[in-house]
């Protein structure tokens, strides 16, 4: 990767997480990989340097540094041959929290950011359920609030990843019913709810899935689960507008996590066209493979390009208001698209470049292949970005 243009803060954060991640060869990840353990190692090892707390207030204990640095950081994960189990096992600490950093009451923060930080607990994000999809603001899981101000939660949440060793999820739920409601973006509310599996009405199924094995993602199902109401996240029903901090926050990460599969992908495929002789010649000599990877190298750099820019963005807004939240949305999305479209690129081209080998588990880009599917399917589909920037940019009308 090209490293002119970035900040001393992203190429310092770069360093030192790659040093970390230098600890954990290959070989950890397609072990992992291969028996679905959870790389619970890997996520002391960054706790310990307190990068779990990269983007959140150095009040709570976190290093204050913003969403570039954060996106910088999982790229590094994911660059550094750990995949998607890596960046999933820690990056629901990173964005899941930002809601909670900016709307929540000192004492949620006191309580709770501290020990995410510090490794002690871990946090999943509770938003899509199997009935509604993408379709969020119609979900069906209902936050009932009882006579003594606490709140009784019913409803069911799917592919929600580390919930097996999450202590707490951040979940978005309907205090007012839909039909109750003017606009379906309206009756919607975050909690930071306890995952305690000795409380009646709290049961999850964990999901057998074709990469990133190594972390679980679940179905997770309430049934009069009952959470107190110091648990709300900022106002009653204003969840929806308080949770795109989260949402925008991800869609960098994610952008960033591609970015790095897609360069980690591409300089394998490299070396081995360097190095692998066939007709007495090396096969990077051949036009039909430099072409390819030398296409997919600049589909990855303009990526780049539109994530950092998307980083930015959703950094500078916090002291510059003439940001718009709309203008942040539309880039972290497109920088969502265009990183895991070039992720997907360069990640097939090595599996091709490698021939046979490229099926080969001890070679990894099979492995990367299956991961970079992730981003181009979560937290956001392909088409539903398109739906977005035809709807927003373009003012096309509206398809769904």
């Amino acid at each position: 990767m090209e490293m002119t243009g970035f900040t001393e803060n992203q190429l310092t954060v770069r360093e030192a997480v790659g040093a970390v991640c230098s600890q954990f060869p290959n070989t950890y990840w397609q072990e992992r990989d291969q028996t679905e353990q959870d790389p619970k190692e890997f996520h002391t090892a960054l706790a310990k340097d307190g990068w779990l707390g990269i983007a959140l207030p150095e009040s709570l204990g976190g290093s204050g540094l913003g969403i570039s640095e954060a996106t910088m950081m999982m790229q590094t994960i994911t660059e550094s041959g750990a995949g998607m189990a890596g960046a999933q096992a820690i990056h629901a600490n990173v964005y899941a929290t930002q809601p909670l950093a900016k709307f929540g009451t000192q004492e949620q923060l006191e309580s709770t950011v501290p020990n995410i930080i510090s490794g002690q607990w871990r946090t999943c994000f509770g938003v899509t359920e199997p009935n509604t999809g993408l379709d969020t603001l119609r979900l069906r899981t209902v936050a009932k609030k009882q006579d003594d101000g606490s709140y009784s939660v019913t409803g069911q949440k799917i592919w929600i990843t580390c919930a097996q060793v999450a202590r707490k999820m951040i979940l978005l739920a309907r205090t007012t019913l839909l039909e109750e409601v003017k606009r379906p973006s309206e009756g919607l509310s975050l909690f930071c709810i306890d995952l305690d599996r000795d409380t009646p009405g709290l049961d999850m199924r964990k999901i057998k899935k074709m990469g990133g094995r190594a972390i679980d993602a679940n179905e997770v199902f309430f049934d009069n689960y009952k959470i107190p109401g110091e648990t709300l996240i900022g106002n009653e029903n204003q969840g929806f507008n308080i949770i795109l901090y989260g949402m925008n926050a991800e869609r960098c990460l994610l952008a960033g996590e591609a970015l790095g599969l897609g360069y980690a992908a591409l300089k394998k495929a490299a070396e081995y066209a360097r190095n692998r002789v066939v007709f007495q010649r090396p096969i990077g000599m051949n036009q039909g493979i430099a072409h390819p990877l030398a296409d997919a190298w600049m589909k990855l750099e303009a990526a780049k390009s539109a994530t950092y820019h998307a980083a930015r963005l959703y950094d500078r807004s916090e002291k510059d208001k003439s940001i718009r939240q709309d203008a942040i949305g539309v880039a972290a999305n497109s920088a969502k698209y265009l990183a895991a479209e070039a992720a997907f690129t360069a990640c097939e081209r090595a599996v091709m470049t490698h021939g046979g080998m490229g099926y080969a588990m001890e070679y990894d880009v099979e492995r990367w292949l299956r991961d970079c599917l992730v981003p181009r399917i979560a937290p956001v589909s392909r088409e539903m970005i398109l739906n977005y920037i035809g709807e927003r940019v373009l003012q096309l009308p509206r398809s769904y």
